[in-house]
């Protein structure tokens, strides 16, 4: 039993996935003579869609299967599948474990659960559940617990000493399995609220104030067509669904195409593509994610007006140029992002869409560096820019590549 533990330390010390470690955990038990047919592992976490992961390992199956549940508290099928597991009964009638035979002619006197009928079709005998709750302290969102549930296919189930080494074991596994999740919980959350890009620099060491790279890079900014009278007009409870309606087609648009978003400044959103040697690369994923976005809206559009919603455009600009790319702020608050006159510039460019009754305009340097995609591009004329000292050609995209 020590050398398993043992073995769960080292793989969390390692960082093993949730579900490396439960197909370890799992292999060790049996090849120590244990009769284990399948088990599962839950952890719930911190995430803006999941609620948590269940690890599923299957004697014979090559791997551990993972998957993301949704949230049990917004009703539908994972609140019913919850709320008729052993797991919420042990929750709700404040107990940590329970052991059942699955043989027939056991049922009665016990609380019955649908997914014992599975376990035995399956050759299942007995099944034993734990949980390994957190103190309060412990509790990251809706982390607060690391549920297992186990099954013995053996012709008697699981003996006491198989039980007694679970309970054994388990804390050990479920420390482990909370120290990844926390890792995990730290790259969602620098990744969703930084952006990707900057979330893995950010996790990989690069937090010391003042420290930035000048780079190359393809600038997009982008906001929303009288987003201020939309709100102004707008019962406030229709602004926020709006802002994520038109925020999900261009993210999705942004990511696609390989860019990075940095910002979300209310109805505004600023992002950029690196270069990474030609430019033209860069310029032609961000002229697809432009036109991939006014596709979408049109799709947008149709829907929320059928609905009876306000509906708008995305103003967007383009540019490329040199920045600054790294931590700005004080000691107690930094932000990740780019600086230099290029942004500024491209949030004239985009301000510029209203005058110039388009949806997107880019640059005289963007459309310089798009290379063979040059085609893709119209002229609409020389516009003087806020804070630019000399007017400059704007471009913008090909009607038919805006259809």
């Amino acid at each position: 039993m020590g050398g398993l533990k043992s073995w769960v330390v080292e793989a969390g010390l390692a960082g093993l996935s949730e579900t490396d470690l439960v197909s370890g955990v799992c292999e060790r038990l049996v090849a120590s003579g244990m009769t284990l047919s399948r088990a599962v592992v839950l952890i719930d976490t911190l995430h803006p869609v999941h609620e948590g992961r269940a690890m599923r390992w299957h004697k014979g199956d090559p791997e551990t299967t993972l998957v993301e549940y949704g949230r049990t508290s917004e009703g539908g099928e994972a609140a019913e599948t919850w709320q008729r597991s052993p797991f919420f009964y042990l929750v709700e009638h404040k107990q940590t474990t329970m052991r059942r035979s699955l043989q027939p002619g056991t049922e009665a006197g016990i609380p019955y659960f649908s997914s014992f009928d599975e376990m035995r079709a399956e050759g299942g005998t007995s099944y034993f559940a734990m949980l390994a709750p957190f103190g309060a302290d412990g509790v990251i969102g809706d982390m607060d617990c690391v549920y297992s549930a186990w099954v013995s296919d053996a012709p008697g189930g699981f003996t006491d000493a198989d039980v007694a080494l679970i309970e054994d074991l388990l804390p050990t596994l479920a420390m482990a399995m909370k120290c990844r999740s926390l890792m995990r919980i730290a790259e969602t959350l620098v990744e969703t609220y930084l952006g990707r890009d900057a979330g893995r620099m950010v996790l990989s060491g690069r937090i010391r104030r003042g420290v930035a790279d000048r780079i190359p890079a393809v600038l997009w900014f982008s906001d929303l067509r009288g987003y201020t009278t939309i709100s102004d007009t707008s019962p406030a409870s229709e602004v926020i669904p709006l802002l994520n309606d038109y925020a999900e087609v261009a993210i999705s648009a942004i990511y696609e195409a390989g860019g990075d978003v940095l910002k979300l400044m209310g109805d505004g959103i600023l992002a950029i593509f690196r270069i990474d040697g030609d430019p033209e690369d860069a310029c032609g994923r961000a002229l697809s994610a432009a036109a991939a976005v006014q596709h979408s809206v049109t799709a947008l559009n149709e829907r929320r007006a059928a609905d009876g919603m306000p509906t708008t455009q995305v103003y967007l600009g383009l540019h490329v140029g040199e920045v600054f790319y790294g931590n700005i702020g004080s000691v107690e608050r930094l932000d990740f992002t780019v600086v230099g006159p290029a942004v500024n510039e491209v949030s004239r460019i985009a301000s510029m869409c209203r005058s110039a009754e388009r949806t997107i305009l880019v640059s005289t340097a963007f459309a310089a560096a798009t290379g063979a995609q040059r085609s893709r591009l119209v002229s609409v004329g020389r516009y003087a820019l806020r804070g630019v000292r000399r007017p400059q050609e704007l471009f913008t995209l090909e009607p038919t590549d805006q259809e």
